[in-house]
């Protein structure tokens, strides 16, 4: 089977991608996979064939952060013309390639326009629950509060983002020679790659929904020496905010510093895209750009981080508790998430983040033993085994 897969966006949008195409490659299928620019070394590095989407999120956190406010500034000069270069390249990257299947992330909106043009199923990889209806909780991204019988509206959101982008929409639709109007085909079918052992399957989803556990595959990468040095001396907190470059990264590394001092622990502490910076004080610290979540969070105490899907997986697969500090779209639904399973403290709001705060918060932790069970749940799933058969299905 010729499997097309096409992501976008951060780190934690792309790994569950690769994994599956690392997976699916394994299994005798032919797999080429589409990512934005800053990603094609690394999908090559993983041994996949991969083609360029013509955008690059990396450059822009670096040049304007993820602040909402920004986004709405340069919607015109920036992200309009990104997306734009975006859908096109999705549907030339399909169309290059002709695949027997299309996956897909929910940022490619012209990828259900692709498959419908070349007349092949299109499967949506709902990373986070955002699309699928449901009554037991509101989409992550939309609100925190359970609305009961309303939660279903709030999944209407999404639709938001092809009225935003409508223009770009019906130029391909013509380009592809599909009707001017009219709807076209959904996916079908919808893969929640998200470990059961973290979220419930709603009773009112639909059969096409399928939640298939994390797509993940085992890391042997190990951090360098001077990492894993420092992680035997012991006490060591992790700390990492990911892409969440927006306000002070600075400010917020002395915070998560000083909390960390407050209840006798070191910090590895990981800037990423620029979610924190290098500490005035960097004693007991270590700051890394990145790290192999696989070969260092099982050697910490605990992890302090903002909450993306993929940081929330790789500490529960560590039996790591954890203090969330989330930032914006899903990341206040995982830190609720956890915090109710007994897997994280009290999420703290970044708006809202004081060492005094993050203190009291770390000193007071969930005690190992439930996020030892949800890593024991975590080591038996197979994601990709499960998404493969329900794609080939």
């Amino acid at each position: 089977m010729r499997i097309l897969l096409l992501t976008a966006g951060s780190r934690g949008d792309v790994e569950p991608f690769l994994a599956l195409g690392r997976r699916a490659v394994r299994d005798g299928h032919t797999v080429r996979i589409g990512v934005t620019r800053e990603f094609v070394a690394t999908a090559e590095k993983a041994d996949l064939d991969a083609a360029a989407l013509d955008a690059n999120y990396a450059e822009l956190v670096a040049e304007q952060g993820v602040s909402p406010l920004a986004a709405m500034r340069s919607f015109r000069s920036t992200i309009m013309p990104m997306m734009t270069a975006l859908l096109r390249s999705t549907t030339a990257v399909a169309t290059a390639f002709r695949p027997d299947v299309l996956v897909y992330h929910p940022k490619l909106l012209a990828a259900p326009l692709a498959a419908a043009a070349l007349d092949v199923p299109a499967v949506l990889a709902e990373i986070v629950p955002v699309v699928t209806p449901t009554r037991e909780f509101p989409a992550a991204g939309v609100t925190t509060a359970n609305l009961g019988p309303f939660n279903r509206i709030t999944f209407r959101a999404t639709e938001a983002a092809n009225r935003m982008f409508a223009k770009p929409l019906r130029e391909l639709r013509s380009e592809l020679a599909l009707p001017a109007r009219g709807p076209i085909p959904g996916p079908a079918r919808a893969l929640v790659p998200v470990s059961p052992a973290l979220l419930r399957r709603p009773a009112d989803w639909p059969e096409t929904t399928v939640i298939t556990g994390q797509w993940h595959e085992p890391d042997t990468t190990e951090p360098d020496a001077e990492t894993a040095e420092f992680l035997a001396g012991g006490n060591v907190i992790y700390a990492g905010f990911g892409s969440m470059a927006v306000g002070d990264a600075r400010e917020r590394a002395n915070a998560v510093v000083a909390a960390a001092r407050a209840v006798g622990h070191r910090v590895l502490l990981v800037t990423g895209w620029g979610g924190l910076a290098s500490p005035d004080d960097p004693t007991d610290v270590l700051v890394r750009k990145s790290v192999p979540h696989h070969g260092v969070l099982p050697r910490c105490v605990a992890a302090v981080h903002h909450g993306g899907a993929g940081t929330v997986h790789a500490v529960v697969r560590a039996g790591l508790p954890s203090v969330v500090v989330p930032f914006l779209a899903d990341q206040p639904f995982w830190a609720g998430l956890l915090h109710r399973q007994g897997l994280a403290a009290e999420p703290l709001p970044v708006r809202r983040l004081t060492a005094d705060r993050l203190a009291r918060r770390l000193a007071t932790l969930p005690t190992p033993a439930a996020a030892a069970i949800a890593a024991e749940r975590l080591a038996t799933e197979d994601g990709c085994d499960l998404a493969l058969t329900t794609i080939a299905g």
